[in-house]
């Protein structure tokens, strides 16, 4: 499926930028412990927001990542011309005149465990349309990233008018926690998980930040052809350096990559896995003057919420590794076009149920129960466990193959692909070598007849939605006990790191 042309949007060339400077502050909080005591005493001077009430700063926490994309500094003055040029950020004046906006184009939800040993995180769509927790400046519905500014500029517009003296510093302030807010807020409701924690960053500080890094370790699957509108080239596949001019644009580079924006988040979660692997490996964090620089911009730049530890943090997280951090990006169910924007489609309750069941995995079956086990409907947990279903939508309701899908992953099916496909009357369950019993029972769910397809993949299931379809309501077998995670569609599978480099497209 080829992604529809993207559009003008707020997010501009400057908020791709966004992009790379939440990497480097995720690597920065995770990879802290690292620092010597009398250089850690810094971070207490990291923080400075009040938008929620801080969870826990040891144990099980999560904690988002906010990237926003902003032409302005937190105190509202329109970045220098030097660095606008430098981010290919348009000018001074261009900002003066309306260009760009307050965007979240970088939202990535991750989950420490008690230990602090592991992470998991998932990188969340820009343009996932979603309802709003609540109306933000009137708006009840929108782009993920949106939150943000529509909950700022309306902050912005009441301060103004209930008191025209107020600096605009102080405007900004409380914009940008409104902002903050918002984002938590709508976040939390998509995931269905708490926030304890969120570290934040805007443009201003990543071309400082990429001066000091020096560059990036990254791994490519095969060689990149000029991209004009980032300026990402790449002659060789495999691992590589590039510079920090470099480095920005291969996290900015959406065209020419299959799936855009999506395949751009597994870029992100590299360029994280790698400046996570440098700071701890590549004499970073020996070197008193290079961390000295770091946390200088952290102290200027990165906002988290006041009541965060860092250094109680920092005591759990010494052996966290890029190795033991391993990133997954939400599913979609299609590319739409909503109110002249490009939009993912997606499936909420779908999303609930991967982010609970990933981040708070079901503990195993005791063995012995006071109630009778129920009948499994399926032919067995292992045809089950080892059959792949990719659901398409050719019915009239939206979301559809995504709760298929998911009711499908509670039988204990694998997940596939979740997408639209053309219009369809009646239902069609097609499969491939090696599933024709999973097929049969999966067809009988629909109340059709299954048919082999030499356009199957072996060991898959197609279920082709038409207008007379409905959610399979079946009890899951035994053995099932969590959602399953789609490794194919859009969205790809995990992105982990091996030697500390994933390689990414």
């Amino acid at each position: 499926m080829v992604r529809p042309s993207p559009t003008a949007s707020l997010w501009g060339a400057a908020g791709k930028a966004g992009y790379a400077l939440s990497c480097v502050t995720a690597a920065l909080v995770l990879a802290i412990s690292g620092f010597s005591y009398f250089v850690v005493r810094d971070i207490s001077n990291i923080g400075g927001s009040h938008a929620i009430v801080s969870g826990p700063s040891i144990g099980a926490q999560n904690i988002l990542l906010m990237g926003l994309e902003s032409r302005t500094d937190w105190d509202g003055n329109i970045l220098p011309n030097n660095i606008l040029n430098a981010l290919h950020a348009g000018s001074a004046q261009g900002v003066a005149n309306g260009v760009g906006g307050n965007a979240t184009n970088t939202l990535i939800l991750i989950h420490i465990p008690a230990g602090g040993k592991k992470a998991v995180g998932f990188s969340i769509p820009r343009d996932d349309w979603i309802t709003f927790p609540t109306a933000y400046d009137g708006e009840t519905q929108g782009k993920i990233d949106q939150a943000y500014g529509l909950a700022m500029a309306a902050e912005e517009d009441t301060l103004r008018t209930q008191n025209p003296h107020l600096s605009q510093d102080q405007v900004a302030f409380e914009g940008n926690e409104a902002g903050r807010a918002a984002t938590v807020a709508t976040v939390e409701q998509l995931t269905g998980v708490h926030i304890d924690h969120f570290a934040e960053v805007n443009l201003d500080g990543f071309y400082e930040l990429a001066n000091v890094l020096g560059g990036v370790e990254v791994c490519l699957n095969h060689p990149v052809p000029y991209d004009p509108n980032s300026g990402f080239y790449a002659h060789k596949a495999g691992l590589q350096h590039l510079d920090a001019a470099m480095a920005l644009a291969f996290v900015r580079q959406r065209d020419g990559l299959a799936n855009g924006d999506l395949d751009r988040t597994h870029r992100q979660q590299a360029f994280l896995d790698s400046v996570m692997q440098s700071l701890r490996n590549d004499g970073v964090l020996n070197d008193l003057t290079k961390i000295d620089s770091l946390l200088s911009i952290a102290k200027q730049y990165v906002i988290t919420d006041s009541g965060w530890d860092l250094l109680d943090f920092a005591s759990q997280m010494r052996d966290l590794t890029s190795g033991n951090l391993v990133f997954h990006t939400l599913p979609i169910v299609a590319y739409e076009t909503i109110d002249g924007q490009d939009a993912n489609e997606v499936n909420p309750a779908y999303i609930k149920e991967i982010v609970q069941d990933t981040f708070y995995p079901p503990e195993a079956s005791s063995g012995s129960s006071s109630s009778p086990s129920p009948t499994p409907t399926v032919e067995s947990s292992a045809d089950a466990a080892q059959t792949t279903v990719d659901v398409y939508n050719g019915g009239s309701t939206p979301g559809l193959a995504g709760q298929v899908s998911a009711a499908l992953a509670e039988q204990g099916y694998q997940a596939g692909q979740i997408q639209n496909t053309s219009a369809l009357s009646t239902t069609q369950v097609l499969y491939g070598t090696g599933a024709s019993a999973s097929a049969g029972h999966i067809a009988s769910e629909f109340s059709v007849t299954a048919t082999a397809s030499s356009t199957v993949a072996a060991g898959h299931v197609e279920v082709l939605l038409g207008a007379d379809a409905t959610v399979p309501t079946t009890s899951p077998t035994p053995s099932s006990s969590a959602v399953a995670i789609p490794t194919t569609g859009a969205q790809g599978g995990a992105v982990t790191a091996k030697d500390g480099i994933p390689c990414v497209d």
